[in-house]
């Protein structure tokens, strides 16, 4: 998309990590007159690459975000985290109100049960592993890494973990194990991996999205029961459902400014 041309650049802030927010940024880094930084959390060791400059870590919750909008002179702000980035998404709306930046989220829609699917679905990651059976069990996680721990409080459990980063389990998880790899992902692929660890349970979070859903459609191939994780409740935000619907409400900013002469 050719966007207006403006004296001044628009200056931009895509909070990323997700597919929608990569896609964005490759359309961000082609349109004219854009000034745009991608910000990662940095919970992945060697994220995808990106035609856009990088920022990684922490703004030091919403205070500093607002003081970074203010300092870089930020224009727009675009949310395309996780759904599950609940607190940064949470910290985006109230920097967004500090500072009178307008803000953008790219929600995807949600996973919704379909025919065949064995769903039981719980508020917090703590509850669907608790509510693992008492005895023994093959169990696949794709809770990711950030639920190590609450898996440690349910060690009888042979796990089948996939994070996107190698890492060390703890001695609590002896029995389980880990497999490194990132989406996304095939269905026949899983379900032979599901096939071969016998599992009888898959923990997953509702992403939404197509890369890791793989793991859902393995599971009603094979009957698997499904313990899924709702997603957590953000502040009201303006949302759309795309980049390119993101780049036409940029566009639409792009105008203005140029109606303006700013």
């Amino acid at each position: 998309m050719t966007m207006a041309t403006t004296t001044k650049p628009l200056r931009i802030l895509l909070l990323g990590g997700t597919t929608e927010a990569a896609t964005l940024a490759e359309r961000l880094a082609k349109a004219e007159n854009i000034e745009a930084t991608l910000s990662l959390a940095g919970r992945t060791a060697n994220p995808a690459a990106s035609k856009l400059p990088m920022r990684v870590g922490g703004f030091g919750g919403s205070d500093g975000l607002a003081d970074y909008l203010r300092q870089q002179k930020i224009d727009l702000l675009i949310d395309a985290t996780h759904p599950f980035a609940a607190q940064m998404s949470a910290n985006a709306v109230a920097a967004a109100d500090i500072t009178n930046v307008p803000l953008l989220a790219i929600e995807r829609q949600a996973w919704t049960p379909v025919e065949g699917d064995n769903w039981i679905e719980y508020d917090s990651v703590d509850a669907a592993i608790a509510a693992l059976p008492s005895e023994p069990e093959d169990v696949f996680s794709g809770l990711g890494r950030q639920a190590i721990d609450a898996l440690c409080r349910a060690p009888q459990h042979r796990y089948l973990i996939r994070v996107v980063d190698p890492l060390e389990l703890p001695c609590e998880l002896i029995n389980s194990e880990l497999i490194a790899a990132r989406g996304p992902f095939q269905t026949g692929e899983d379900a032979r991996l599901f096939a071969d660890y016998n599992i009888r349970y898959v923990l997953a979070k509702n992403a939404g999205g197509g890369a890791t859903y793989a793991k859902i459609e393995a599971a009603r191939q094979l009957g698997i029961t499904v313990h899924m994780v709702r997603r957590p409740a953000i502040p009201d935000r303006k949302t759309v459902a795309s980049a390119d619907e993101a780049m036409a409400w940029i566009a639409t900013h792009h105008r203005a400014r140029s109606d303006l002469g700013v």
